[in-house]
């Protein structure tokens, strides 16, 4: 009897509490950033468009200013940690949200490329009269990073890349086609506790702390939220882009000082689950991709948090950003 009740009491909890999960707008309405946000508009494929950025400035200029590049499930908001230590350190941070992502426009009809992305990026910092920049990307943005580094190589400094995907070509190494109407549906089923298994075993090595769920609500709000086809549609482009413009054959043709910071738990593929079994044991390797790009670029020097995942910035901040800025001042 008592369990009868235990249950029946659940049930009636849910729809409770599934109400009080917030849903956001197709444009992240609703949830509020860590610093004020500001709006760079411009006309890009024939249509208005509007990148939403931080930019946030530091306490004692060294005259050095980074441009922090989102991943595909991330936003500038995750950054916050990051943009407070380089702030301090005395760096100007530039921080968008790429186009097609989290509070910017999410067009219906866009060609996403990581060239055009770059080039939207390039023109909001000739708006911001910003000539010299330190590029840093993580997860996709590392890909994004890299391109950007490759198309504008004077104004980029140096080029940070924190668990970048795109170390190795997936599609040639046998994962499965998967269409943009594919992805789109795919990318319809997502919920909070698909993000959340997702991130436990990628993003944190499967050590989860309490401090990780805003995120996770971040990406599940969207997808809760009137604006859900939106957003998934526009993460099924940006999953094609990912798929079909691998920057990883390039590495060689980088000019400037690298720092690459990995996380080696880390087993991020795309599409790793479409793969042959005995290929998705292969794919995302971490402790090996590292090295083998490390290797492939002229300049380059490797930091590697051997316990850590493919989030190392938010799974162990204070060790993480030691050695960024060590990075950094070399």
């Amino acid at each position: 009897m008592k369990s009868w009740i235990s249950l029946l009491l659940l049930l009636l909890c849910v729809p409770a509490v599934a109400a009080d999960l917030p849903a956001y707008g197709a444009r992240l309405e609703g949830f509020k950033y860590p610093f004020p946000t500001k709006v760079f508009n411009f006309k890009s494929q024939q249509q208005d468009v509007e990148m939403v950025y931080l930019d946030v400035a530091p306490e004692n200029p060294n005259g050095h200013t980074l441009v922090l590049m989102h991943g595909k499930n991330f936003c500038a908001a995750t950054w916050v940690d990051t943009i407070k230590v380089l702030a301090k350190a005395g760096y100007r941070v530039i921080a968008p949200d790429q186009i097609g992502f989290c509070k910017s426009s999410k067009p219906a009809h866009y060609q996403f490329s990581f060239q055009q992305l770059a080039s939207n990026t390039r023109a909001l910092l000739d708006s911001l009269d910003i000539d010299k920049v330190t590029v840093m990307g993580h997860s996709m943005g590392g890909m994004l990073a890299t391109r950007f580094a490759l198309m504008y190589p004077k104004q980029t400094a140096q080029l940070v890349m924190v668990n970048p995907i795109g170390l190795e070509d997936w599609k040639a190494l046998g994962v499965p086609y998967r269409s943009i109407d594919e992805w789109y549906a795919r990318d319809l089923k997502t919920t909070a506790q698909s993000i959340r298994n997702y991130q436990l075993n990628t993003y944190y090595a499967g050590e989860w702390r309490p401090e990780f769920d805003q995120w996770v609500e971040m990406q599940a709000g969207m997808f809760r939220g009137k604006g859900r086809k939106t957003v998934a549609w526009n993460s099924a482009l940006a999953a094609d882009m990912i798929m079909s413009q691998p920057v990883v054959y390039e590495f060689p043709q980088l000019k400037m000082p690298v720092l690459l910071l990995i996380g080696e738990l880390d087993n991020t593929a795309l599409g790793k689950d479409a793969a042959h079994p005995a290929l998705q044991k292969e794919l995302g390797n971490y402790k090996k991709l590292g090295r083998d790009t490390a290797t492939a670029i002229p300049d380059s020097k490797l930091v590697i948090f051997a316990d850590l995942g493919h989030s190392p910035q938010i799974q162990a901040p204070e060790r993480f950003h030691r050695a960024l800025l060590k990075g950094l001042l070399e």
